[in-house]
C-alpha cells in the first residue's frame, strides 16, 4: 500500500479552541489536492487538553496522527521532529489559527509538484491582502529586510508560517539548523537558498490570529538570530 502523498503539519502549543476549525477545515481542503494526505499535530506539550482533542479525533479519522512531547521542545524542534516522522513526499505545515487562507494550499502543493524544494506564502509581496497593526507591520518589514541584507536571501517574507517542503531535499537541511524556536523559519529558508534550492513564494491573504504569540522579547532574540548566523555561515563557515 502507497503511503500518502501530503503530510499536513500544524504546530500546537495550548490550542484547544483552534483545534476544533483547524482540523476538519484542513481534511476538507486536502481532499481537493489530493486522496493520499496524513495531518499530524505536533503538539508540544500542551495542558488544555489539546493533546487529548487530537488523540480522540484520531480514533475517528486514521488520517489524523497526534505527536506529542510532555516537556516543550520549542516550535523549531517539534517542527524538526514532524518533518522527520512525516510520511509524505511533500510535506507542509500551518499555523493551527488558520491566519494564511486555506485557499492558498493547492498553490503551495503545486509549487513542490512543479519542482520547488520549498514554498511559502509570502505577507509582503505588492499583491498580498494582509491586515494587522502598523507596529507590527513595521517590525515585519524591518526584520525581513535585515534578513536579506545580511544573510543574502531572495525572499521577501521569511516569518509567514505557512510552508510546503519536498522532504526528501530538505531532510539533510534539519540537523544543522539550530533554532528551536521562531527563527526556524528564516534559518531554513537562508540554508536552503545557500545550497541552491529553488524557493518558490507566492502572495496570501493574511489575517492575524487571535492567539498570535510572538512577543517583544522574540523580536530582540531574532535580531540576535540573524546575527548568530551570520556569524555560523561566513566566519565558521556552517
Amino acid at each position: 500500500m502507497m503511503g500518502p502523498e501530503v503530510t499536513a503539519i500544524i504546530p500546537v502549543y495550548n490550542d484547544r479552541d483552534s483545534l476544533g476549525s483547524a482540523i476538519p477545515r484542513s481534511i476538507a481542503v486536502l481532499a481537493t489536492i489530493t486522496d493520499k494526505f496524513e495531518i499530524i499535530v505536533a503538539e508540544d506539550g500542551s495542558n488544555d487538553g489539546s493533546a487529548e482533542f487530537v488523540r480522540e479525533y484520531a480514533t475517528r479519522d486514521e488520517r489524523v496522527r497526534l505527536l506529542h512531547s510532555d516537556e516543550r521542545l520549542g516550535r523549531g524542534k517539534a517542527l524538526n521532529r514532524a518533518i522527520r516522522e512525516a510520511k509524505g513526499t511533500i510535506v507542509c505545515y500551518y499555523d493551527v489559527d488558520l491566519a494564511t487562507d486555506m485557499r492558498h494550499l493547492p498553490e503551495l502543493i503545486a509549487a513542490i509538484r512543479d519542482g520547488a524544494a520549498i514554498s511559502t506564502g509570502s505577507r509582503l509581496m505588492p499583491a498580498s491582502d494582509i491586515i494587522r497593526t502598523g507596529g507590527r507591520e513595521i517590525a515585519s518589514r524591518t526584520y525581513n529586510f535585515l534578513v536579506r541584507l545580511f544573510l543574502g536571501s531572495g525572499v521577501f517574507d521569511h516569518q509567514c508560517g505557512f510552508k510546503g517542503f519536498d522532504k526528501v531535499r530538505i531532510l539533510p537541511l534539519i540537523p544543522t539548523i539550530q533554532s528551536d524556536h521562531w527563527f526556524w523559519d528564516t534559518e531554513i529558508l537562508v540554508r536552503a537558498q545557500r545550497k541552491g534550492f529553488l524557493v518558490a513564494e507566492f502572495p496570501v491573504h493574511w489575517r492575524a490570529g487571535k492567539g498570535t504569540t510572538v512577543k517583544v522579547k522574540d523580536v530582540f532574540e531574532m535580531g540576535s538570530s540573524i546575527l548568530r548566523l551570520w556569524w555560523q555561515i561566513h566566519v565558521q563557515k556552517n
